[in-house]
């Protein structure tokens, strides 16, 4: 016997998608996450992950786009899908799955008027406060994730600025991965990759001598992604 779709999901129990975002700032040496105060019970006015309910007409990662647009101002942040969290009991108000997406923003050029006015707040990874629900389990997650993909390929350039020094670069690994790293084979691997610029000019921030600017080439990495080249750093 053949059902019609209608009477195929009548009778169905429905429940609630949701899209919570994991967005990781990288700051002055600090890896840093950006949450907020839960605007609505149950855990009204505990810290939470960005996130929102996934509307009818929307796919979910269009959602993600538009939680991170509301609430940095940015367009094009680089995000991808980390897990889906399903147990029944997980969220107290309804019976609601969420996708979880990390992202990765420079952090000086969100919208820093909008992300205050939504009650949102960066917090480096080691000060970080309980969060509602299942989103101290999400951040675990997404770090494991992230520290899994940074090992094979280039990811944390969507960290940092346009222009960076081998140093800055060095120090953003040294955040993501909790561990220091000797500089003279850091600086060797990563130039061997042949996806760095050198700029004709100088941070003179730090010493009189100064370190070079580079910035990354998309195009070249590019290339050698679809090559099938291995970017491990370490």
């Amino acid at each position: 016997m053949t059902l019609h779709s209608e009477e195929f999901y009548k009778g169905q129990s429905k429940m609630f998608v949701a899209t919570d975002c994991i967005v990781f700032g990288f700051d002055q040496g600090d890896l840093k996450l950006l949450i907020f105060k839960r605007r609505v019970a149950p855990k009204l006015g505990e810290w939470s992950l960005i996130g929102s309910f996934v509307n009818e007409e929307e796919d979910v990662s269009h959602a993600a786009e538009r939680v991170l647009k509301e609430i940095t101002g940015l367009d094009n942040v680089f995000f991808e899908q980390s897990q889906t969290y399903g147990k029944a009991d997980r969220d107290q108000g309804a019976r609601c799955i969420s996708v979880a997406q990390f992202a990765l923003i420079r952090i000086n050029e969100y919208d820093r008027e909008l992300t205050e006015k939504h009650g949102a707040f960066w917090y480096k990874l080691e000060d970080l406060p309980e969060l509602v629900l299942d989103h101290d389990q999400m951040v675990k997650d997404a770090l494991d994730k992230l520290r899994r993909r940074a090992k094979h390929q280039p990811i944390g350039f969507e960290l940092l600025p346009e222009k960076f020094t081998i140093p800055q670069l060095q120090s953003l690994y040294e955040a993501i991965f909790q561990k220091k790293l000797d500089p003279g084979n850091f600086r060797k691997k990563v130039l061997s990759f042949g996806v760095l610029e050198k700029l004709n000019e100088k941070d003179k921030s730090s010493s009189k001598r100064g370190a070079y600017y580079y910035r990354f080439n998309h195009e070249n990495y590019k290339k050698l992604l679809e090559s099938g080249y291995n970017f491990e750093i370490f």
